[in-house]
């Protein structure tokens, strides 16, 4: 049987050459998304080892957060920077749920992200959501929900109107940009719960800080935060 089963994948694979996301070298089960030499270039934060890490800081004064974390350093011309944008723009949603799952493996090997009780993906606007086809932090949400066994909660909280893009602008227009754009729905859900705030990429983090904040004024719970990569402006 196990002979047979070998057969028939190495037929498929051959017509079918399931490759590296990376760099495009063929791979040879379809389990694996990224190879060593990619897999090994990836760059790690460690964040969620350590207290008081640069993505904290970068709330601190703005936002009380309990815990904040960043999966990988995000550069332009790298690796991650590929596997995002395949991610993003190209519908390859297997990619963030691969990344999902890999920061759901951090978070569970840190004690510094206890008790986390929902997830909430950082809302996208309805027809930008439309357009892309999915909300990029709620794919991320599901692949770290498949190590934590934690609920995701994809309503309960909205994002009321289209931004412009964050990019050039400094840290004050960012967040006048973006005051103002998210409603909670769902309180009930929220109250008195330890909320995991999901997003993609955060630099000045005041996307997340607006959507945080309007959380923290609907009802009484806790924030911690993680995203898939961080950058520097």
């Amino acid at each position: 049987m196990n002979a047979t089963k070998n057969i028939i994948n190495s037929f498929s694979h051959l017509f079918f050459p399931h490759t590296c996301a990376g760099c495009g070298t063929d791979l040879i089960t379809e389990e694996q998304l990224l190879c060593i030499q990619c897999y090994s270039q990836l760059p790690f934060t460690g964040f969620e080892l350590y207290a008081d890490n640069v993505v904290e800081k970068n709330f601190w004064g703005r936002l009380p957060i309990d815990s904040a974390m960043s999966l990988l350093y995000f550069t332009k011309d790298s690796i991650i920077q590929n596997l995002i944008h395949q991610f993003k723009y190209k519908g390859k949603k297997e990619i963030g749920l691969y990344l999902g799952n890999m920061m759901g493996q951090k978070i569970l090997s840190s004690d510094r992200f206890t008790n986390i009780d929902r997830l909430i993906p950082l809302p996208l606007f309805a027809t930008k959501e439309k357009r892309r086809g999915y909300n990029q932090s709620f794919i991320l949400c599901e692949g770290i929900a498949e190590i934590l066994k934690i609920p995701v909660l994809k309503n309960s909280v909205i994002r009321t109107s289209a931004t412009e893009t964050q990019t050039h602008k400094t840290r004050i227009e960012r967040w006048q940009n973006t005051n103002g754009q998210f409603e909670v729905k769902e309180s009930r859900l929220l109250q008195d719960k330890h909320i995991l705030l999901v997003d993609d990429i955060v630099t000045t983090g005041a996307t997340l800080e607006a959507c945080a904040l309007e959380m923290m004024q609907s009802c009484n719970l806790r924030i911690s935060i993680a995203t898939l990569a961080y950058t520097l402006i």
